[in-house]
This record gives C-alpha cells, structure tokens and sequence, in this order.
C-alpha cells in the first residue's frame, strides 16, 4: 500500500508513537508484507526469527521490537509491538468509512455495466465497460474491475484477510488495507470469496474463469486464462501463473508457486510449489502419473501378502 504522499520517519514514528533509527527526513513512501515490500515501504517483525529476512529484503524502513544494527541506507521504527503499530498505521492511511447507500456515490461504473438489485458497491470501486453483476453481489471499497467481466450472485469481493496473532486473551487481527483486482474477461461463479490482500493486492488475470464456491485468501495472484473449479481452496500469498487449471476441491498451503501451465487433478493438497506444464495428483502433491502408479501398485499389496504366505 503506498502513502498518498511521500512522508518523512519522524512524521511516521509520530503516528505511532515510537522511537527511531534514521534520518528525521528519511522518505516513506508505503507499507508493505515481507513477500511484496518494495524501496520505501515499511515491513514489519516481531520475531528474532525472521529480523535477518526483513533487515535484507526491499524495504528501507524496518518496524522492529528490538534495538539492532541498521543496515546502511535504511532506517528503523522501535516499537514494543509492531503488529498493534502496523495496525494503527493501517487504520491511519486506509481508515474504514461506513457505507450509507447501496452503490457509493465515489464508485466509478463503466458504460453498458449492469448491476442486479441488492449488490453492493463500496467506496471507491472501480467497474469497466460491458460488465454483469448478478444480484447480491457484494464489492468492497477499493476493488478495480475491469472489462467485461460476469459475477455470479452471492459472491463477494474484498473481504478481509485471515491473518491472526496469537495472544494470551485471543486471537489479534492484523488489518487489510489492500485491495481486490479483477482484470478484463474474467468471469467468476457464485458463492465465491476472493479476500483483499493485506496491503498488497489480490489478483485475478485477464480471461481468467472461476467455478462457484471457490475461495482465494489474500495477496494470492492468480495469472491470465486460468480455470479453476468448483469448491478450490486457494490460500493467501499464492503464485498461479498462466493458464493453470486447478480442478474441483483442489487445496493450496500458503505461500506456494504453481507454475504456467499445470493442471491439479481434483482433491489435490498442494503442498509445495509446482513446475508448470505438467499434471499432478494426491496429497502430498506428486506428478499424476507417479501417484496414480503408487495407487495402482498399493491395490497389489494383498495379492503379494498371499504369494508371501
């Protein structure tokens, strides 16, 4: 999520009341997770665990719970809780406005577009030309959809991510301040949740179809002329590149890259980042042709147990 406008380490360190490491007038541009930050961003980590990852990734603005050497050219926001502080910087840059109309008055909505009764159209959504949204279809603020796109009803758009701290009295909710992209041509069924990314951006490409009940967690971009079937679920931070099929209640773990091409035979747990062009099968994923050998070689096992007697 980038800032409206640039913004300097001591006007940041403000808002959440912390000290700093760094210039006063260093630039900030944004905030970002550790698996899309960029120059300029804050990232932010509360375990000792992950301080080498987000002292050495993009971002030059570190949120840390602890005093460490600052690498050169960056700078560091000491707070005793940085998920609480990256919160309320949330809440600062990417507020929530009540809605009190249907269809807000600062969503754009593109000729020849067709909006059943009882959608809703958050604060500003962007719709393009030629699209078709089927009643109930619900659109939270900041979704961008492009062109001629179809929405099944009962869908909804841009709820927030599942993404929790653990604490003594509960479960901590780390805020969703990104958005929702659905590129031209995409044409999504019904009952399907597509979460907002967390600061980034969730992303479905162009031409892309999507069966009903389908769920796609946060930040998860899912490439150009996909296909993905009915009761697939896809979780966040995913990498579905190109022309992917993904076939009935097929399930990703987090974090994971499936590579062009491939297609995920149904009931598939992705377990693991996957080459494109080839076809899997199983849980733990495996190469279809390798498991369905397996499958067929366990079927053997009491004949074999027979010979043995």
């Amino acid at each position: 999520m980038k800032f409206p406008k640039i913004h300097t380490l001591k006007e940041i360190a403000a808002i959440i009341g912390c000290p700093y490491v760094g210039p006063d007038d260093f630039a900030v541009q944004g905030m970002n997770e550790i698996h899309v930050v960029e120059p300029g961003d804050i990232v932010f980590v509360d375990h000792p665990k992950y301080y080498d990852k987000a002292l050495q990734s993009a971002a030059t603005i570190v949120l840390i719970n602890k005093e460490v050497a600052c690498p050169e050219g960056k700078a560091l926001l000491i707070s005793d809780d940085p998920f609480r502080d990256f919160n309320v910087l949330t809440k600062h840059f990417r507020p929530f406005v009540a809605a009190n109309v249907s269809i807000s008055t600062s969503a754009t909505i593109g000729e020849e577009t067709i909006i059943q009764p009882n959608c809703f159209i958050g604060n500003s959504v962007t719709i393009g030309k030629n699209c078709l949204l089927h009643a109930n279809v619900i659109v939270y603020d900041n979704t961008v959809i492009g062109d001629n796109v179809i929405i099944h009803s009962g869908t909804v758009l841009g709820a927030d991510a599942f993404y929790y701290k653990k604490r003594p009295e509960g479960f901590d909710q780390l805020l969703s301040g990104g958005r929702v992209i659905i590129e031209d041509n995409v044409g999504i069924g019904a009952l399907c949740t597509i979460d907002k990314g967390v600061t980034g951006d969730t992303t479905i490409g162009a031409g892309t179809k999507i069966d009903n009940q389908v769920h796609v967690g946060h930040d998860t971009v899912i490439g150009k002329k996909c296909l993905i079937a009915s009761q697939t679920g896809i979780a966040g931070c995913v990498v579905i590149e190109d022309e992917v099929t993904l076939w009935g209640q097929v399930g990703t773990t987090s974090g994971i890259t499936i590579g062009a091409k491939a297609v995920v035979l149904g009931q598939t747990g992705v377990t693991k980042s996957i080459e494109g062009g080839k076809s899997y099968f199983g849980t733990p994923v495996e190469e279809s042709r390798e498991k369905l050998k397996q499958l067929a070689n366990v079927k053997r096992i009491p004949d074999i147990l027979n010979k043995l007697k």
